[in-house]
């Protein structure tokens, strides 16, 4: 854990750079999933809602804290969806007062397209070794971890 005299160092030359090429990836990322979603017609919001759904139907709520959104702007992209046929409403077996979105078999089938069509992530890896692969993915997890 930083200590508050460790917090206020400047950072060094390495630590900018790393976090730029971060910012970078990031930016790079998502230019990319917006172009992949507009090819299926597809907002940004409405293609990372649908890929969530593939995995697994969620309840309103629960999509609107992993999107960092309101449950209206929720409610207004699973009613998109769902008129295009790629979500369904559902009530919870386990509750039946809460509604699921659901991702239906055409859903999971676009989910998993736009999926394969981001090759940004794709073609730099694969310039990579296994060793490396794993190392990056051990550092970003430690990162992400350190919150």
């Amino acid at each position: 854990m930083a200590t508050p005299h460790a917090a206020s160092r400047r950072p060094d030359a390495l630590t900018l750079e790393v976090v730029e090429l971060i910012g970078s990836v990031v930016a790079r990322y998502h230019e990319e999933y917006e172009e992949a979603a507009a090819g299926h017609a597809l907002t940004g919001a409405q293609a990372k809602l649908l890929s969530l759904l593939s995995l697994e139907p969620l309840p309103m709520r629960k999509l609107a804290q992993r999107l960092k959104c309101e449950p209206s702007n929720v409610t207004g992209i699973v009613d998109r969806l769902e008129s295009r046929g790629l979500v369904e409403r559902r009530l919870d077996p386990a509750d039946r007062r809460v509604k699921l979105a659901a991702a239906t078999a055409e859903g999971r089938r676009v989910a998993r397209s736009l999926r394969e069509s981001l090759r940004f992530a794709r073609e730099p890896l694969a310039g990579l070794s296994e060793t490396e692969r794993v190392a990056l993915r051990d550092a970003l997890r430690r990162m992400l971890d350190a919150d």
